[in-house]
C-alpha cells in the first residue's frame, strides 16, 4: 500500500515520524468537537443568532454576536497553550514550537485586546474547560445574553 504524501507548506519543520505528520495534517481549524459541543448548548438555550468566524470581526471570532458585541473563542489547550493544563512542549524540534506557540498566544491576546477597545464582551472558552463543564461556561454568556437584551 502506498503512503499518503502530505501537503507541507514550508512554515514547520519536517516531522521525523510519519505518524505525527498524519496527526498534524488531520488538524481541522473549524467545526472543532469543542465548538460543536458549545454550539449544541448555545442552541439549547435558545441563543441563536450567532455568527461563525466573522471575517468582519477582529479575530474571527469562533462565535458571535454581532449586535451584542459578544465574541466567543474557543481555544484548542494544545495551540493556544491552556494556561490550566499547562500541557508540556512537544519533545522535538522546541524552537520551532515554542515560536510558534509564543506566537499563537500574542497574537490572541492582540485579538482579545482589540475587541475589548471597541466595546466588545469577549469570552474565552478552553477545550479542557468544555469538556469538563460546558454548562458552567454557557451560563456566563448566557447572563452576558441577557444583559444586554434588557
Amino acid at each position: 500500500m502506498e503512503m499518503k504524501e502530505y501537503i507541507r507548506d514550508k512554515r514547520s519543520p519536517i516531522p521525523k515520524n510519519r505518524t505525527v505528520s498524519k496527526v498534524m495534517s488531520s488538524n481541522k481549524p473549524t467545526d472543532t468537537k469543542p465548538e460543536l459541543i458549545v454550539r449544541k448548548e448555545l442552541r439549547k438555550r435558545g441563543l441563536t443568532g450567532y455568527r461563525l468566524h466573522c471575517k468582519k470581526i477582529s479575530g474571527k471570532p469562533d462565535i458571535c454576536y454581532i449586535s451584542k458585541k459578544i465574541a466567543i473563542f474557543i481555544n484548542g489547550c494544545f495551540w493556544h497553550r491552556c494556561p490550566i493544563c499547562k500541557l508540556p512542549l512537544p519533545k522535538t524540534n522546541q524552537e520551532f514550537w515554542t515560536k510558534k506557540f509564543n506566537n499563537n498566544i500574542e497574537r490572541d491576546r492582540k485579538r482579545i485586546e482589540e475587541l475589548r477597545n471597541i466595546g466588545w464582551t469577549v469570552h474565552v472558552l478552553w477545550e479542557c474547560q468544555i469538556n469538563s463543564n460546558v454548562d458552567e461556561l454557557i451560563d456566563f454568556v448566557e447572563k452576558e445574553f441577557k444583559m444586554i437584551s434588557h
